[in-house]
């Protein structure tokens, strides 16, 4: 598909109606930020969601939009279940409920720096990481399992991996009422029974930071962020059980889509009415996979805790924690009329502006921290909600990826990165040297821009800028 951008402003750009497409497609970003690498077919991916059956208002795009699965990674999506409206497990990825969680630690860098290359590592030496099993939890088995699925960072926190003031800053309060142990698979439950409290690999990260500057000093105060104080930021998801749950639910959607009469221009894109056997089928496992996600952080938590109390004397309190692959019943006005509302943000999460229902009592002043890391050696952000965000109270989940993991590893060494990095004072331990070149900050957006185009689109402002100190890599 040829497609053609249309500026409606800096920050915001139209790909109109064409063709299959019921609504038109919105990007926000800066034109030096709109996906430009080789084979990186992302503007297509919002045009050819816009086709999707129920789709309302937008295919929308966000500023750190790259090629994905289906959908594109930074893509947002609402079908109405009543008018004939789908979900679509593309839509979410394959990393149910991936997220990153906020931790604010009570020390600040500079007395923070004489006990950083300890803290770090113990935290290299605990915190699990890579393929395969190995988590901090060893489930016992399925019945456990079903607690987790059913009872997310609630479960955890129970069992004594928290306390109970974690479960009010994490997105849902920890977990999804609409959970479905029963449709998860026996194959899904297998990978995941020994990789609760674990990073993974790729991607995911832990990272002790600092807040190098404040945007927003009456909202950074109500989140606990201070010039000086020093941060933990934690990127990772449901493992090996989310992305065993995307693949038997995506077969079973593909099968049916004759059945419904459903026509794609993508086959990643296969998907099932929401109100259907198999897109409730999904919602259920889909939100027992994302409990799973926010009891694996949830462990992480407790190892960062323990690693801050032995290393450095400090306690360590959840700022917040949010999702960005997910698919949730929510209701939105479009056209003027309140409607229920399934919204897929996948590499997007939500921002809630101050006041919004669905915020703790403790955060309905300020608003909802919007969590937008970087990679290593780069700045990473917090920022807020702010109300008018049309694409269903949406933004950002980080930078960007604009070299593949192939370009990245014919471009870098990893043993010369970690140098790089370690002569810029940033105290790095990976789990190999392949995985630590394949995330070199070279080959993500600018995310000062990417930050920058998210308050200029009105999704979000900046509260915090935060540098990193050390980093754990998956």
């Amino acid at each position: 598909m040829d497609i053609t951008l249309v500026e409606e402003s800096p920050f915001r750009f139209r790909i109109e109606r064409r063709g299959a497409m019921r609504v038109p497609g919105t990007v926000f970003a800066t034109r030096a930020l709109l996906p430009e690498a080789a084979g990186d077919q992302a503007l297509e991916q919002v045009a050819n969601v816009a086709t999707l059956p129920g789709v309302v208002r937008a295919s929308f795009a966000m500023p750190d939009v790259h090629w994905g699965y289906g959908f594109p990674i930074g893509g947002v999506a609402a079908t109405d279940a009543e008018a004939g409206g789908v979900v679509s497990p593309g839509g979410v990825g394959f990393d149910i409920s991936c997220g990153v969680r906020l931790l604010a630690a009570g020390i600040d860098r500079d007395a923070l720096e004489p006990r950083l290359r300890g803290l770090m590592d113990l935290l290299g030496d605990t915190v699990p990481r890579g393929t395969g099993p190995g988590g901090l939890w060893k489930l016992s088995g399925r019945p456990q399992m079903e607690e987790v699925l059913t009872g997310g960072a609630g479960y955890a926190v129970e069992q004594g991996h928290g306390v109970p003031r974690d479960l009010t800053f994490c997105e849902d309060y920890g977990a999804l009422e609409e959970a479905d142990p029963s449709q998860v698979g026996a194959r899904a439950v297998e990978r995941g029974l020994q990789q609760v409290g674990s990073l993974g690999s790729g991607n995911h990260f832990l990272e002790v930071q600092a807040v190098d500057r404040v945007h927003d000093e009456k909202a950074a105060a109500a989140f606990g962020l201070r010039p000086g104080g020093v941060c933990v930021m934690i990127h990772c998801g449901s493992r090996g059980l989310g992305h065993q749950v995307c693949t038997d639910h995506v077969r079973v959607m593909d099968r049916s889509l004759r059945r419904f009469g459903i026509s794609l221009p993508d086959r990643q894109l296969a998907c099932a009415p929401v109100v259907s056997p198999e897109g409730r089928a999904y919602l259920g496992a889909m939100a027992a996979a994302a409990n799973y996600g926010r009891a694996n952080r949830q462990l992480l938590t407790e190892a960062v805790r323990r690693a801050f109390t032995s290393a450095a004397g400090a306690e360590v309190d959840l700022v917040y924690d949010v999702s960005h692959n997910m698919a949730k019943t929510e209701t939105h006005e479009v056209d003027g009329v309140p409607r229920r509302l399934c919204v897929h943000r996948k590499g997007a999460t939500r921002a809630l502006p101050p006041g919004h229902p669905d915020l703790p009592e403790e955060l309905s002043g300020a608003g909802q921290p919007v969590l937008i890391p970087g990679t290593m050696g780069t700045a990473s952000y917090v920022l807020v909600g702010e109300p008018g965000n049309d694409a269903f109270l949406s933004t950002c989940h980080g930078a960007g990826r604009v070299w593949s993991r192939h370009q990245a590893l014919r471009r870098v060494r990893g043993e010369e990165l970690r140098g790089r990095l370690e002569s810029e004072g940033i105290a790095v331990r990976p789990s190999s040297w392949r995985g630590l070149a394949e995330e070199t900050p070279e080959a993500y957006k600018d995310v000062d821009a990417v930050a920058a185009a998210t308050e200029g689109a009105g999704l979000a402002h900046l509260v915090a800028r935060l540098v990193p100190l050390g980093v754990v890599k998956g």
